[in-house]
């Protein structure tokens, strides 16, 4: 017991300088966010590319590691706690079914899409989730769980990266495309909510229409988000599967602790056993859990490495974006 108390001491002293450091990007994003309106997550990330230099030797390499893994897991499993059954049901079955539909129908068109233009189906797959549940947090999630090989590092980077840009790109242009099509504010917010990849955004685009299109575009969003639990579990499950062989240690667990930690907080939330003060604590800690590992996973990148993803990636998650796009349009004429 002493030496396992050692061990923890010791580890927990050598993660300090990356976490610490990870930390200080996180709180310069938010301070440039806060007084220059750029997302805080695409400020950590890029701000962590600069300093990529820290993640190749000296004392903060360890951390930077562990902060981009550990934290990342944590900021996850604390979602669940935006999530409860009534919330999802106030939208009613339809709505439900096309936000569903929307997700599940933009994964399987990446990795046809991957396979057709023989794209890795690891790359199409964390690409198309991300795109279709909800953006960096969806990418580090499911990146966690693949198979890593020389490219994961690398090819999560670019998807974080892209589906920031992209979001950001969509909360200043879809709320003018909303104007455009003449769509009333419950299809306003059903397009906003159930296309663009970042909650942040959401609510940027909704709130900037009116009040009332801000809040149900964030419910939508957060049927999405929602589907980040069940998706990680059947990958998860797939994945281990189709590699039998692969050591034991190095398959995905079938069911991750930031999933099991996601469901449990879902539950209690719909339970309604989460007092208002301490599910804006949650909210928060969460936020800031997923923007400390985005620093760190920063930090991590080499620029090098990302510019050798080349432009079919690009043009996979512009067209994934877009057909998730029109699939929600089409759906509303339908439905709403």
């Amino acid at each position: 017991m002493q030496l396992f108390s050692k061990i923890s001491l010791d580890s927990l002293i050598t993660n300090v300088p990356g976490f610490a450091v990870s930390v200080l990007v996180a709180i310069t994003a938010q301070f440039l966010s806060e007084h220059y309106g750029a997302p805080a997550m695409l400020m950590a990330l890029l701000l962590g590319i600069a300093l990529h230099f820290l993640s190749e030797e000296g004392k903060t390499v360890e951390g930077i590691q562990t902060t981009s893994k550990l934290v990342l897991r944590i900021g996850v499993a604390l979602l669940g706690a935006r999530v409860s059954v009534d919330l999802l049901a106030s939208l009613g079955g339809e709505l439900i079914g096309l936000v569903v539909f929307g997700v599940i129908s933009t994964i399987g068109f990446a990795l046809l899409i991957g396979r057709i233009f023989k794209i890795d189906w690891k790359f199409a797959f964390l690409t198309g989730s991300a795109v279709a549940i909800c953006g960096a947090s969806a990418a580090m999630a499911i990146g966690a769980i693949l198979p890593k090989d020389q490219a994961s590092e690398r090819n999560l980077i670019f998807t974080v990266l892209s589906v920031t840009i992209l979001s950001t790109i969509a909360m200043i242009l879809y709320p003018i495309l909303v104007g455009f099509l003449g769509l009333d504010v419950k299809q306003g917010a059903v397009f906003l909510g159930g296309t663009i990849h970042d909650v942040a955004q959401v609510v940027g685009a909704g709130f900037s229409i009116s009040e009332e299109t801000g809040e149900v575009a964030t419910l939508v969003k957060l049927i999405r988000v929602a589907m980040l639990a069940p998706v990680v579990l059947i990958a998860s499950v797939i994945i281990r599967q189709q590699n039998k062989d692969m050591p034991s240690g190095e398959k995905p667990p079938i069911l991750p602790f930031f999933v099991i930690g996601f469901l449990i907080l879902a539950a209690i939330n719909s339970f309604g056993l989460i007092p208002d003060f301490l599910s804006v604590w949650i909210n928060h800690a969460s936020r800031w859990a997923l923007l400390i590992s985005i620093a760190a996973v920063g930090m991590k990148t080499s620029i090098r490495r990302m510019l050798a993803v080349g432009g079919g990636a690009i043009s996979l998650v512009v067209a994934e974006t877009v057909f998730l796009a029109v699939i929600i349009i089409t759906g509303l004429n339908y439905i709403v």
